[in-house]
């Protein structure tokens, strides 16, 4: 049968009521025009991603074990997505495919539908507002449809069009066939994407099912080598009993997936749905949005015996109890350390918010309002920016309530010299200016007390421990360097990851968007930054100096090697022509000890220094320029170890940004 233009009325869209063409004066039926269908459709029909998505839901929805999806390499060549699920009719494609806004569940329930080989097969169906199958308008405005059923093959060419109908049925074919299954395929005139991005977004989506195979380009992704696998682990249990457990992060995809959870696979099938809660055992709050990210799917080979026989579930009994328990054990384990960063990250959100509340706030007060902050986010790890800022507001609100007392308290206990040193401090000066004072006294004593604590330990990261100390405290290396003109520089930048980029791949450049200046090598960590001034001839900013630290990890050794590696890296930076001007360099490079076969100073004329320093150096000489406080006040922090203070300089609110 073949037919040229076939004229099918179609619903309009989003269940308006059709309004049919009257010659009657003042009245006209709506129209549309070609890209009517694109623009309304959104995604499904412009995001590649989302197409193909949508378009192998739709195979699932129709009781597929297998689709293949062809990826052209270049436009005008056939893109195809074939599956192996019940087919249509001619008159189920008429009803259902020619409807716009179909409703899948008023018309065919929540179910999938399956072929007559996999009848009693049980899968919710994906498909709700019928849009879905409009996927391939993404990548042409004309595209052709082969549906095998019931041992008729149909064969149908749609495209958009303009005028009384968004889209319309241009030709009809059928032939006898055997077999079920739908075959889509078009010229790809826009919107193609790579086959690898599509294999991933779709394994991601569709990966709690075995019994579901996706193909892109005839090859599928095996779970163990998903992108976005985070975890891999063998769980034992029941006496000797053994599962392999894969934590997967489902974001993968174009869109959230409805399967997150533990989804359970016995010889290669699934066991009941994916959940995060089965009877009384709850691996993870479901509700939370972390949660809504991850699938976990647990493997076996060896446990039919405990499958009811519908697999809808595990049967009940000590084994599978036990079972339950490691994937709970295993879940909150991994989850923990992907919590790590979100509780960080909320931390410094609230903090930000806080910011000048938390400043006015005595030390003492503010000591104990991180100590808060840490023990509720350690208990909820998923709390939510905005209640957890709820609560630090009420705390603060506190800490303000209950500050008047306690100062009236430690007054009635001060003695007479303290009250006389107390009115002559208070005479010359605010409240305000002394605590400025004292606080910056305070901050740069626990600086040096915790480099001198933390930098004989080998066990010490010099990346997120000694590096935040030294490179945010530039005081250390000279009274010069004390000026907030050092900023990190873009051509500096650039000329760094130039020089280093032997020695550190782009991916260890830490998070170059927050901290620019400091790059991450295998034995140490290198900071730069610069000071810029008005050239008088120009009249452009140029870099007049430029400082660069380099921090071997703690305990270790500054040898001869490393002193010529210095000299090499700051002669190639005078080289590279990659700097707006020509700069003075000062660069420091500091570690545990000097080896005795090196010189600790070198010059490179006439622009260049290099200074091999130990931390040890730093504290005395950081000593000398604090009037030798450290020494008077050495009992106050005798007992503190040196994380402890690391602690508290970083949460400190004005230096949140020390670790970005």
């Amino acid at each position: 049968m073949h037919r040229r233009a076939i004229e099918l009325q179609c619903a309009p869209a989003f269940g308006a009521t059709a309004v049919k063409k009257s010659t009657s004066k003042g009245r006209q039926g709506c129209l549309f025009e070609e890209d009517f269908l694109r623009r309304t459709l959104g995604p499904v029909a412009n995001t590649p991603d989302v197409a193909l998505t949508e378009l192998v839901a739709n195979a699932w929805d129709a009781g597929a074990t297998t689709v293949d999806l062809t990826i052209p390499d270049d436009i005008d060549q056939l893109l195809i997505v074939e599956d192996d699920g019940t087919g249509m009719s001619s008159a189920d494609f008429r009803k259902k495919w020619m409807t716009l806004g179909y409703d899948r569940v008023k018309q065919q329930g929540y179910s999938a539908d399956f072929p007559p080989e996999r009848s009693e097969w049980k899968r919710p169906a994906y498909g709700r507002n019928g849009v879905g199958r409009h996927g391939m308008l993404c990548f042409a405005s004309e595209y052709q449809v082969g549906t095998r059923r019931d041992g008729v093959m149909s064969l149908f060419t749609v495209s958009t069009t303009a005028g009384d109908n968004p889209f319309e049925l241009l030709k009809e074919e059928s032939t006898r066939a055997a077999g079920h299954g739908t075959k889509l395929s078009t010229k790809a005139t826009r919107n193609l994407t790579s086959p690898d991005r599509v294999r991933d977004v779709l394994s991601a989506r569709f990966l709690h099912d075995p019994q579901f195979t996706v193909r892109v380009n005839g090859r599928s992704i095996p779970l163990a080598e998903h992108a976005g696998l985070i975890n891999r682990e063998t769980l034992r249990f029941a006496d000797g009993h053994e599962v392999e457990a894969f934590f997967v992060d489902s974001t993968k995809s174009a869109r959230t997936t409805q399967y997150q959870g533990v989804a359970f696979w016995v010889g290669g099938r699934l066991v009941g749905d994916p959940s995060w809660a089965i009877r009384e055992h709850v691996f993870l709050d479901g509700r939370t949005r972390i949660a809504k990210r991850y699938t976990v799917v647990i493997r076996s080979d060896d446990l039919f015996d405990e499958v009811a026989a519908d697999w809808t579930a595990f049967r009940k009994s000590e084994k599978i109890e036990s079972l339950y328990k490691a994937v709970a054990e295993y879940v909150q384990s991994v989850f923990r350390k992907l919590s790590e960063e979100r509780i960080q990250d909320t931390t410094e959100v609230v903090f930000r918010e806080h910011r000048a509340e938390i400043r006015d706030l005595h030390p003492l007060a503010r000591i104990e309002v991180r100590e808060f902050v840490s023990s509720v986010t350690q208990d909820q790890p998923t709390i939510q920016p905005e209640t957890l800022s709820s609560a630090l507001r009420a705390v603060i609100n506190l800490e303000k309530s209950r500050s008047g007392s306690a100062l009236i308290e430690k007054l009635a206990k001060l003695s007479e010299r303290d009250v006389e040193g107390l009115d002559r401090l208070l005479s010359e000066w605010t409240v305000r200016d002394a605590l400025t004072v004292l606080d910056e006294i305070d901050r740069r004593l626990v600086t040096v007390e915790a480099i001198s604590k933390l930098s004989g330990d080998s066990n010490t990261d010099e990346l997120h421990a000694l590096h935040p100390l030294v490179t945010d405290s530039r005081w250390l290396f000279g009274p010069e360097f004390d000026s907030p003109e050092f900023v990190a520089n873009v051509s500096l930048v650039t000329a760094m990851k130039e020089i280093f980029g032997k020695r550190a791949s782009e991916d260890t450049f830490l998070n170059p968007r927050k901290r620019t200046d400091i790059m991450v090598l295998a034995d140490a960590t290198v900071s730069g930054v610069a000071t810029e001034q008005v050239d008088d001839q120009s009249g452009l900013a140029v870099m007049k100096q430029v400082l660069l630290i380099e921090l071997k990890r703690g305990a270790m050794e500054i040898t001869r090697e490393h002193a010529h590696q210095a000299t090499d890296y700051v002669e190639d930076f005078l080289k590279s022509g990659l700097l707006e001007s020509t700069p003075i360099f000062k660069t420091f490079v500091v570690g545990h000890k000097i080896s005795a076969k090196v010189e600790p100073f070198r010059e490179i004329p006439p622009r260049a220094t290099i200074q091999l320093a130990t931390y040890g150096q730093l504290v005395r000489s950081a000593n000398k320029r604090l009037f030798r406080l450290r020494e008077r006040l050495k009992t106050r922090y005798e007992e503190v170890s040196g994380t402890d203070l690391l602690s508290k300089i970083l949460s400190e609110p004005e230096q949140l940004d020390l670790l970005k």
